[in-house]
């Protein structure tokens, strides 16, 4: 599941998922926004449109974006696909506070309406034959009811692809069922080989690890949620060993005695949805709690923060920069960072 840039999904968890091993595809020829995207491919070509920001970069990891004609509002990356479609809508006020977030989405969840909404017009005239979206929340995206039933309305008859990941190897499996659904097999299975060839080298070099610190992600500030889903393993496979959020599990709101009582040695802050500018805005109220400067990781120093939004909240093939990143930050010398990928940002803790 994926979540809003700018909110955070408090029974859920992860989504909201820049980076350097994409196979090489050929600049697509965007079509003016007066000119019909149906008339600008070969009649042979599928169609796609995205409903996740994580499947956008699965599909164009594929080498498939010259097939991919309307995404998301929250569709970043590669840069290009900005300039697409855009189908979804959001709820979330711009200037929302984190508090406020946390509240709105808790309201949708108690009332089982989603934050956002299709664009029917804009839907129905990119005419898809393949719609990819997800089926694990109906806050966090649009609804699958409603995916179904714009699919229904379709002229053509379209597949609808639904991605559910909530452990590593469920996205890695995802890219692969998204590969066979367009047709390019052969493609998917390059492509998730160069994708385990580089979680394979972060966990060859974690084994000669003698220390293995605690970690805590912190997904969010305002209320605290500790991370689930796969992120976990990605602390478990960069060399750590995570001491509040459980693997395969939902992100859930955690309660800050909670956090003292595990008492973390490194604190990874990755707001889901937040780029580290938004994430920082949070600061404040992470050191105002009740405790903070007793934590060992904040006497220690080592508490650190990532983007949130475009790495480990997304379960698509960033992951494995996530991966990388979060390896550098609990271990830079056995892990170096690759060229391309931000370093995690060293929090003032006072």
């Amino acid at each position: 599941m994926e979540r809003p840039r700018q909110r955070k999904l408090p029974v859920l968890g992860m989504l909201a998922i820049r980076a350097a091993t994409y196979l090489p595809t050929r600049a697509p020829e965007i079509a003016p926004a007066n000119v019909s995207l149906q008339q600008r491919l070969p009649q042979s070509a599928m169609r796609i449109v995205s409903l996740l920001p994580s499947a956008t970069e699965i599909i164009c990891g594929l080498g498939l974006r010259d097939q991919l004609v309307g995404v998301t509002h929250e569709c970043d990356d590669p840069a290009d696909v900005l300039q697409l479609p855009k189908v979804t809508r959001t709820l979330i006020p711009a200037d929302a506070s984190s508090n406020q977030i946390d509240a709105l989405v808790r309201e949708r969840l108690k009332t089982e309406h989603a934050l956002y909404s299709l664009d029917m017009p804009v839907f129905e005239s990119l005419a898809p034959d393949l719609i990819v979206t997800q089926t694990l929340c109906d806050v966090c995206a649009v609804s699958q009811r409603e995916v179904s039933d714009a699919a229904c309305a379709l002229p053509n008859a379209a597949r609808v692809l639904n991605l559910e990941p909530t452990r590593l190897a469920d996205v890695l499996a995802s890219i692969g069922q998204v590969a066979e659904a367009a047709g390019c097999v052969s493609q998917g299975e390059r492509y998730l080989e160069s994708l385990q060839r580089r979680i394979d080298a972060v966990a060859r070099r974690s084994e000669s690890i003698s220390h293995r610190p605690r970690v805590m992600l912190l997904e969010w500030i305002d209320p605290p949620f500790s991370a689930g889903h796969w992120n976990p393993e990605l602390v478990a496979i960069a060399g750590g060993e995570e001491v509040v959020g459980v693997a395969g599990e939902r992100s859930v709101t955690t309660p800050w005695e909670s956090i003292l009582a595990a008492d973390p040695e490194v604190m990874i802050i990755a707001c889901c949805g937040f780029d580290v500018p938004r994430a920082a805005q949070d600061l404040p109220i992470l050191r105002s709690y009740d405790g903070w400067d007793r934590l060992r990781c904040v006497r220690n120093n080592r508490v650190y923060m990532v983007d949130g939004s475009a790495y480990f909240s997304r379960p698509g093939p960033r992951l494995v920069d996530s991966l990388e990143i979060l390896a550098h930050a609990l271990h830079p010398t056995t892990h170096p960072l690759p060229a391309g990928l931000p370093a995690p940002v060293t929090v003032d803790v006072r």
